[in-house]
């Protein structure tokens, strides 16, 4: 009697690379938990296989899309923008003419105000702002923070005469102090050589002129955590630390990111009447739980976002929803000048678009996604949040 052979449709299809054990010839097997070899990816469960052929570097594996879908690009935002966090060099603002040129720059992205972030004082700060009177096309488009020099904190005098700067600089035309760079927590040091923490009391009478004056202080603390991390191949940011390996925080050299932002919270906490801008989204753009709790917990901060846009076009559904909730708490801010770059900002706010690229590679290797915010909180990001805290600056002319 003939036995009848039964090939299910599923034994019919498994690869002929699998062997009769399961695994895949020339491949490796692994146990639950565990991570494949070097040069091999998990395939199937638990089996790891290596490419054939060369294996390209991570800079040169660069896939094109299949996926089509709208694209809605954004070449000019669609209302007027206040750039809080503007770094414009002498290109732009170093002469009238070069001033009447950026004009020109701006009004095609509509970037209406460009806040001149660049921590300076004294002279550097007042001839600034005169060249920019000069200016009939710039004269109400470019403002200036003016900066504190943490040179000898703690020596005797310091404190006052820091304060008689920034009230210089206010009557001078200064609208906030800042940016204040991130060397201060990471590299600041005290009279003494010691290091100047964030918190330390000595910097109190500074914080406490900032609120009279009614200037709010931009502050740009540590970098992205990844940073402070080891570099190897779990790290997100492995390429852009090994392109400039300047960005990394060795912990044998430098405070800790969770002890930076400790430091960070705690000068928040002290000096509730001082208004404090934490320079990109205080790096949390990636934990918007724990961004969430600063604002909650610290009424007195706002959040720019500078140079996140990476993490907040990742995560579109949650970032939606948190920009809704802290509406009055998000700046709008580029940091570094590129023109062309403000068009991925206007799509990741504006639009529903679909998995498309980020402007550096080096910075994200994923895709972006639109937040598709409505208009009332995109006027908000846009410029009125950034009117609020600079009362200085003339409010009338904006949308309502």
């Amino acid at each position: 009697m003939r036995r009848l052979l039964v090939v299910t449709a599923s034994a019919a299809l498994i690869p002929a690379a699998l062997s009769a054990q399961g695994g895949f010839r020339g491949g490796t097997q692994i146990k639950d938990g565990e991570q494949c070899p070097p040069g091999m990816t998990e395939v199937r469960p638990r089996n790891c296989l290596a490419p054939e052929g060369t294996v390209p570097s991570i800079v040169d594996y660069r896939p094109k899309s299949t996926l089509k879908v709208p694209a809605n690009m954004r070449m000019k935002a669609k209302f007027p923008v206040v750039d809080y966090h503007g770094h414009p060099g002498g290109p732009q603002i170093g002469s009238v003419e070069a001033l009447q040129k950026f004009a020109g720059t701006l009004d095609s992205i509509n970037v209406r105000l460009m806040v001149v972030a660049g921590n300076v004082s004294g002279d550097r700060l007042t001839q600034g702002i005169a060249l920019v009177k000069q200016s009939p096309a710039m004269k109400d488009r470019v403002v200036f923070l003016t900066g504190i020099n943490f040179t000898g904190v703690g020596s005797p005098g310091w404190a006052d005469r820091a304060v008689a700067q920034l009230e210089a600089d206010a009557k001078a035309g200064a609208v906030g102090i800042g940016e204040v760079g991130k060397g201060f927590g990471l590299s600041s040091r005290k009279a003494d050589g010691s290091r100047l923490k964030l918190n330390d009391p000595e910097l109190k009478p500074v914080w406490a002129a900032a609120a009279r004056l009614k200037l709010a202080v931009f502050i740009h603390t540590a970098d992205p955590q990844e940073f402070f991390r080891a570099v190897d191949y779990t790290n997100e940011r492995w390429l852009e630390q090994s392109l400039f390996p300047e960005r990394r925080y060795p912990q044998d050299r430098y405070p800790s990111f969770e002890q930076l932002m400790n430091e960070r919270d705690s000068l928040f906490r002290e000096n509730p009447r001082t208004t404090f801008v934490a320079a990109h989204l205080g790096w949390h753009a990636n934990d918007l739980g724990r961004l969430g709790k600063m604002f909650d917990e610290m009424p007195n901060v706002l959040g720019e976002m500078g140079a996140v846009l990476y993490d907040v076009g990742r995560q579109p559904r949650a970032a939606h929803d948190f920009f809704i909730k802290y509406q009055d708490r998000i700046l709008f801010g580029k940091d570094s000048f590129q023109p062309e770059e403000y068009p991925y900002y206007w799509r990741v706010l504006e639009t529903r678009d679909d998995y498309f690229d980020y402007y550096r590679d080096y910075h994200a290797f994923w895709k972006l996604y639109g937040i598709d915010l409505p208009d009332a909180v995109l006027k908000k990001v846009y410029y009125q949040n950034a009117l609020r805290i600079m009362p200085a600056v003339p409010q009338t002319g904006w949308p309502k």
